[in-house]
């Protein structure tokens, strides 16, 4: 079974051939009833043998099926079915099967019935019993939430470009599974290409951005109407050219009486909601929430075609931006096991987990990756208040923290990729406007940092000593290294070498307003363009929202004309893609750029929490008005239950509507140049009940709320 399996097994109690087991149990009328479950076996991960496009080639071994099922009775008895070697196995209808490369099914070699029960597999094979891997289980043994299929698409429009040749043309790029329905003689065969873009004569583009060749391909058995449902294969695109080929000695096509895009993906609970006046930051919404669907699946890949690899610095940089959408805690919970189970003897954690293949050099060690195996499970503490991921990995983060301080020469460490895909004079890749010294060791700072909170509140106060003496020690070499007091920059000067040391707590608050205002100066030098790439861009945004300029991040962002989010959209793009101009030789469907979704709830819209009482425990409203945005609103369905923040500038009123779930407080920084004159709900907001001023700074009313609704309204401008 090197390309896929049957497997089959009777009994005259057990109930089941698929995983939705209760459901599918036939009980018998006052009798025993016989019953049947089956297995069909693909190659995923597991086996990568190549044949098309491969991203590499590694196998585990040949086909295995490890299943039990417990059935319990009324009468308080149980049983337990297995896989033993009474099964029964054969090759199946899938000739050919890989994650990277396509399925193709013969419907003819597929057992009539075999699904049913008193199916006669009398000419199968037994089963060959095989012992387990041995030693023990690694790490702790944590599931994601399903693989399921979210949504249909049908085809937004067909192009025919031959007789028998046609593109569907789905209308948005994610990952995909087909659901056909055709008619044609036995043997004939309908092969499905995926492809994110197009050529200019309208045939799919496998070449720029696909990787190599891929496809499904079905062969037809002849009877009747046909339904094919890819079983094992899915894969990144929008559209799908469909070429109809007749039997092997001719006659007449296949005829496609229908097909349609299957959209798959994690089932992790959607929770967030933002919306605002600005239409084209509606659009840059839709336009990162696509991707992020797209690449949530049982980790979070990178695309959902080419590589499908859970390349982790996306993991942490990205972490606000996805976990304000999505209800990840599962699936963090699953992906952090996984960086547990490839951390290397020496503390390396690699940048991919699973490390299914070894990558070399920066591809394989780059802090900026492997640093999510800290900062992940601190961001869980932060949105979640679960210390239980900090507890879990602790050993393991301070090794690699370790591994981290053994690379380093004199508390600087130089190795890794750098600033991944900033825009400089060259294509993007490699970091070109920042040195990747000054990032690779900001991280060692942050990751070091972390670990003193974590010690702390794990009961280790020593240990939290002696990571805040380290921290201390690493931030100043870096300052020594890195920063020039007569031009008050760190190093470069790019956007990215001054605002990780701003964010991540490195600079001396006496040059913090400095600091600040060169970057500042140089996105507006630029014409408000951006130049931080997948690893400083996030800390771009920060620097700017936490000092109060969003005004600047509005100003990078309201424009198409320059690499960036709307210059995306207007080259047609439907997901985040991978460079920030959109390249046709980058992926069309990458979520590691999609950093402003936290701008957008977290300062745009104001909803936040207290990092002093974590998961949301208290709650921090303060939005900031910018640009042409005249309202904004968000909801987030956090551990505390619903949170929303809801603003508008209307009739020279400023009215901001928030609501606060139960057992929870919340600071509500109100925009008013004068306390007094703050409202809430028709009356002054100070004697509001459940409403406490607390102070007026920097052009903002602050007060403390209870759980409840408010309505808030203060004259503008």
């Amino acid at each position: 079974m090197s390309t896929s399996g049957l497997a089959r097994a009777l009994s005259g109690k057990a109930a089941i051939y698929t995983n939705s087991i209760l459901k599918l149990i036939h009980p018998g009328n006052g009798r025993s009833s016989l019953n049947t479950l089956g297995l069909l076996l693909g190659n995923g991960f597991y086996n990568v043998r190549g044949g098309r496009y491969i991203k590499y080639v590694g196998s585990f071994g040949p086909l295995k099926a490890v299943a039990m099922v417990r059935l319990e009775y009324a009468n308080g008895k149980a049983e337990i079915f297995g896989t033993d070697s009474s099964w029964r196995v054969r090759s199946g209808p899938i000739t050919f099967s890989c994650v990277y490369g396509g399925e193709d099914y013969d419907a003819r070699l597929e057992p009539v019935g075999w699904t049913r029960t008193n199916f006669d597999d009398s000419s199968w094979e037994a089963a060959v019993v095989v012992p387990g891997p041995g030693g023990t289980l690694k790490g702790f043994i944590s599931s994601a939430p399903p693989v399921r299929a979210i949504e249909t698409l049908k085809p937004a429009g067909i192009r025919p470009l031959k007789p028998g040749v046609a593109v569907y043309d789905f209308g948005q790029n994610t990952p995909l599974m087909p659901r056909l329905a055709v008619r044609g003689p036995a043997g004939s065969s309908v092969r499905l290409i995926p492809s994110e873009l197009v050529k200019a004569d309208g045939s799919v583009d496998r070449v720029s951005c696909g990787g190599g060749q891929a496809y499904w391909k079905y062969t037809l058995s002849g009877r009747g109407m046909e339904r094919y449902f890819s079983k094992f294969f899915y894969h990144g695109c929008r559209y799908f050219q469909v070429e109809c080929t007749p039997t092997a000695t001719g006659g007449p096509l296949p005829l496609v009486d229908s097909l349609e895009g299957v959209v798959v993906h994690s089932s992790s609970a959607p929770i967030g909601e933002f919306a605002c006046s600005n239409e084209l930051f509606n659009r840059i919404r839709t336009l990162v929430r696509w991707a992020q669907r797209a690449n949530m699946m049982s980790l979070l890949t990178d695309c959902p075609h080419r590589e499908k690899l859970g390349w982790l610095e996306e993991y942490h940089l990205n972490g606000p931006s996805l976990r304000y959408e999505w209800d990840l805690a599962q699936l963090f919970t699953k992906t952090m096991n996984d960086m547990a189970d490839s951390q290397l003897e020496n503390g390396l954690v690699p940048d991919i987990a699973p490390e299914y293949t070894v990558f070399q050099g920066g591809f394989r060690d780059s802090p900026e990756w492997g640093s999510a195996f800290i900062v992940v499970p601190w961001q869980q503490y932060e949105w979640t208040g679960d210390l239980g991921l900090l507890r879990r990995y602790y050993e393991g983060m301070k090794r690699y923290v370790d591994y981290l301080a053994s690379k380093a020469q004199a508390d600087i460490v130089s190795h890794g990729l750098g600033d991944w895909y900033d825009i400089g004079p060259k294509p993007p890749g490699e970091a070109q406007l920042t040195p990747k010294a000054l990032t690779a060791t900001a991280f060692y700072y942050y990751d070091t940092w972390i670990l003193a909170q974590a010690a702390a509140l794990l009961g280790h106060p020593e240990e939290a000593k002696a990571y805040e003496l380290r921290a201390a020690q690493i931030r100043e070499a870096f300052n020594k290294s890195f920063f020039d007091p007569a031009a008050g920059r760190y190093a470069t000067g790019s956007q990215t070498a001054n605002a990780m040391p701003l964010v991540t707590g490195l600079v001396e608050p006496r040059h913090r307003a400095a600091v600040l205002d060169l970057i500042v100066n140089d996105v507006r030098s630029r014409g408000n363009a951006l130049t931080s790439g997948d690893v400083g861009y996030r800390y771009l945004l920060r620097a700017l929202a936490e000092g109060g300029r969003s005004d600047v991040i509005f100003d990078m962002n309201n424009q198409s004309d320059k690499p960036g989010y709307g210059y995306q959209l207007q080259k047609g793009a439907t997901s985040l893609t991978e460079s920030w101009d959109a390249g046709r030789a980058s992926s069309q469907n990458h979520f590691m750029l999609g950093h402003i979704m936290e701008w957008f709830y977290h300062d745009l819209a104001g909803l936040g929490t207290d990092p002093a009482e974590p998961g949301f425990k208290k709650i921090i409203i303060n939005p900031q008005p910018a640009g042409d945005v005249t309202w904004a609103r968000a909801r987030f369905d956090s551990v505390r239950g619903l949170i929303a923040s809801e603003w508008k500038i209307e009739g020279g009123s400023f009215t901001l509507s928030v609501s606060i779930p139960p057992n929870t407080t919340a600071v509500v920084n109100m925009p008013a140049k004068d306390a007094g004159a703050v409202k809430e709900n028709g009356q002054p907001a100070s004697q509001s009940p459940g409403v406490r001023f607390l102070r007026h700074e920097k052009g903002r009313a602050v007060y403390e709320v209870g759980s409840g609704h408010y309505m808030f309204r203060a004259p503008w401008n």
